[in-house]
Order: structure tokens, then sequence, then C-alpha cells
């Protein structure tokens, strides 16, 4: 009986590509929501930095 082995390696390498773009995915959805809300953050603090420091 002889046993044919199939080349595994393009599996991996597609699955490493899924795995690399939803990974991308949620760090772009991440970087989104987070950089709204800092960017709210520091316009409220150039606001209070103005308000509070006369030049």
């Amino acid at each position: 009986m002889q046993i044919q082995l199939k080349n595994q390696k393009g599996q991996g390498v597609m699955e490493y590509m899924i795995l690399s773009a939803l990974i991308g995915i949620f760090c772009l959805a991440g970087i989104k929501t987070f950089g709204d809300t800092i960017n709210k953050k520091i316009k409220k603090m150039k606001v209070e930095i103005n308000r509070n420091i006369k030049i």
C-alpha cells in the first residue's frame, strides 16, 4: 500500500492571509473607534488650555 502526501503548503499560506486580513480589519475598526474618542479629548484639552492660559 502506497501513501501519497498532498502538498498542504498553499493551504497554510491561505489561512495566514485570511487571519492577517481579519486582524487588519479589527485593528482599523479599533483605531477608528478610539481615534474619534482621542481626537475629541484632545480638542477639549485645547479649549481648556486656551481658556486658562492667556497669551
